[in-house]
């Protein structure tokens, strides 16, 4: 009698523990089916498995753009970096490819660019092709845990298939690091003023800029920004290139300037610089020549737009420039709560320049182009009215998919009208954002809009954004996917963006006021499909 039972015991635990093996396979498997329901974009370009930060060796070349990103394919924090590599003909549907630049016993691949060589001055082609050159970064790991301050130097590739492969070139570096600690992310343009390659390298506090006739022998030209502009961190992943200014043939040259930390609203952040470049020296316009730290000079007052640069070779006029940026922040970017893959990218933007009345110049974002071909018209009303004190339902998940939403609409600038937008589900979770006409700035709140915790910093205080324009109606366009929100405020003068990760998918988003009468004009919503 006592063998049956302990018979029957052992029995009941065998089927105990391969009922909780399967339990938690199960569980597993729902966590991860979960996740890509929840999280993963429906129209931001993300990796298919693990850890993605900066967007790399971006260019245009027979009808496709191609993006190269800072990759570690064997885990979802930041690792030995590889260049990732991706391809898009509309800038909204993504083909990833294999691997592109791995490391090798030089170091990791770091962040860089990529420029089509038309006219071969690399003199890398061998049989008539046309070179694609990348320059990276080569990080030495093992250098910098010895204590070198050196570890860092940069190295070129080149493709003669069209990006598809990449051969490392045999005279790397062709840039010895000169002592500095932090000595990376080269940015190549072609200067057809001064007929030269230019390139500008981020060196710790400053910009490096370099220029060449050839792209594999580098000159130091000049440097620029040691003290100028915002310094609470190591500059990184600048961009530096010529663009018409709109409205006229003037031209200035714009230096984009990321650091971490040091943003306008903490962390991660991008700034700008407007000048003039004499082929060797970069000279800021007057208003910029004494920017102090705290400046209004930003890409994005967000703190999800980092590392952003300009694709290469693009067909656009000479007024534009197509960007991309990271987006996440270094304050949390290893610890957002996704397991199988970690990070995506902004959505393509187009960058113009405008010369205010006060002779400043604002640098501008707006939508690429592209999601127009994209974008299905769901509603449109000329105008909207509520009474005082109600709540105006923008968009709900009955008439439009809310993590595919696009809305553009104007509201009247008046002198205490304060609009708060709720971006909400059945679960609580609320993103709130909006516009302070008193304190003429923008804010996002994250604070309840679902899981937070990760960490200390992703919710801990309000993002802010100074308004710049005057116009008495506002111009706002939101893009909406499952875990990302893009405010474009004023044709893209501010522009803020964030992520944030709900519990369940978000299905209102509303608008409130206590002005005497709520009006929106030329509300237009589109969802945007891409089957």
């Amino acid at each position: 009698m006592l063998m049956k039972k302990i018979i029957n015991f052992l029995l009941l635990l065998t089927v105990t523990a391969i009922w909780s093996q399967e339990q938690i396979k199960n569980n597993k498997f729902e966590n991860l089916l979960n996740e890509e329901e929840l999280y993963r974009p429906n129209f931001h370009f993300t990796p298919q498995k693990n850890w993605m930060n900066d967007p790399n060796g971006m260019f245009f070349y027979k009808g496709k753009y191609h993006l190269f990103f800072q990759h570690h394919p064997e885990g979802n924090t930041w690792g030995p970096m590889h260049w990732g590599h991706a391809t898009t003909e509309n800038l909204f549907q993504w083909d990833q490819k294999p691997i592109a630049i791995y490391p090798d016993e030089k170091g990791y691949i770091f962040s860089g660019s990529a420029v089509v060589d038309p006219k071969n001055t690399s003199n890398l082609a061998k049989n008539g092709e046309t070179p694609i050159v990348a320059m990276f970064t080569y990080h030495n790991a093992k250098a910098e845990k010895e204590g070198s301050e050196t570890f860092q130097s940069q190295a070129i590739a080149y493709s003669l298939d069209e990006g598809k492969t990449w051969e490392k070139y045999e005279g790397n570096p062709v840039i010895e690091n000169p002592g500095i600690r932090d000595f990376r992310d080269p940015k190549m343009q072609w200067d057809d003023e001064h007929e030269q390659w230019v390139m500008v390298l981020a060196a710790q506090d400053k910009s490096l800029f370099y220029t060449s006739k050839n792209l594999t022998d580098w000159e130091l030209a000049s440097e620029f920004g040691k003290e100028i502009g915002a310094h609470g961190g190591v500059w990184e992943c600048p961009d530096f290139f010529p663009i018409k200014v709109k409205g006229s043939d003037e031209t200035k040259w714009i230096l984009i300037q990321s650091l971490n930390p040091g943003a306008f609203n903490g962390g991660s952040g991008t700034q700008y610089f407007v000048g003039d470049f004499d082929g060797t020296t970069f000279t800021p316009v007057a208003s910029q020549k004494e920017l102090p730290a705290q400046h209004s000079y930003w890409l994005d007052f967000g703190k999800d737009n980092y590392a952003g640069v300009t694709w290469s070779n693009t067909n656009l006029p000479e007024n534009k420039r197509l960007f991309l940026g990271w987006m996440s922040n270094w304050q949390y970017a290893e610890k957002v709560p996704t397991k199988a893959w970690r990070s995506s990218m902004t959505i393509p933007r187009e960058l113009y320049l405008v010369k205010k009345d006060d002779d400043t110049y604002r640098l501008f974002s707006e939508p690429a182009k592209q999601i127009d071909s994209i974008s299905k018209l769901i509603h449109t009303e000329k105008t909207v009215k509520k009474s005082r004190g109600s709540k105006m339902v923008l968009a709900n998940s009955a008439e439009v998919e809310m993590d595919k939403l696009r809305l553009k609409f104007k509201l009247p600038v008046l002198a205490k009208a304060n609009y708060t937008f709720n971006l909400s589900n059945d679960n609580g979770d609320s993103l709130k954002f909006g516009y302070n006409s008193s304190e003429k700035r923008f804010f996002i709140d994250r604070g309840a809009s679902g899981k937070i915790n990760f960490s200390d910093t992703f919710a801990e205080k309000n993002s802010f954004a100074p308004r710049s324009a005057n116009d008495d109606l506002l111009e706002v366009e939101i893009i909406l996917d499952k875990t990302s929100i893009e405010l474009f405020y004023d044709n893209g003068e501010t522009v803020m963006t964030e992520i944030f990760f709900p519990n369940s998918p978000m299905t209102t988003l509303e608008l409130s006021s206590l002005t005497k009468h709520l009006k929106v004009k030329d509300l237009k919503i589109y969802e945007l499909q891409l089957n």
